[in-house]
């Protein structure tokens, strides 16, 4: 698995089961069928509520997540140069070891 997509799972999957227990929590107090927008009750059914609210719960966690990991990103993975030894610029180092 590539750091990326390690990366992705970091993120993903906390915010996923972190979106389910918010779910469990909200509409443990509050019905569906009580919201209102604008004044006026939501034209969705109680299962349309539910699944728009998780995937909200689950994009700003995931959002929450993302910056979590772009600020623990070290320094040495910033500056790296990831060109291979023969294609590296002036401005990259020549060191091996530096892929």
């Amino acid at each position: 698995m590539n750091m990326l997509a390690q990366r992705l799972m970091w993120i993903a999957w906390p915010a996923f089961l972190l979106a389910g227990v918010i779910e469990m929590l909200v509409f443990g107090f509050v019905d569906p069928k009580d919201l209102r927008w604008f004044g006026r009750p939501l034209p969705m059914s109680r299962e349309g509520v539910y699944t728009l609210a998780f995937f909200a719960f689950w994009l700003m966690t995931m959002l929450s997540s993302a910056v979590t990991t772009l600020l623990s990103v070290s320094p040495f993975e910033v500056n790296r140069c990831h060109l291979p030894i023969y294609g590296r610029p002036e401005a990259c180092s020549k060191k091996a070891g530096n892929n």
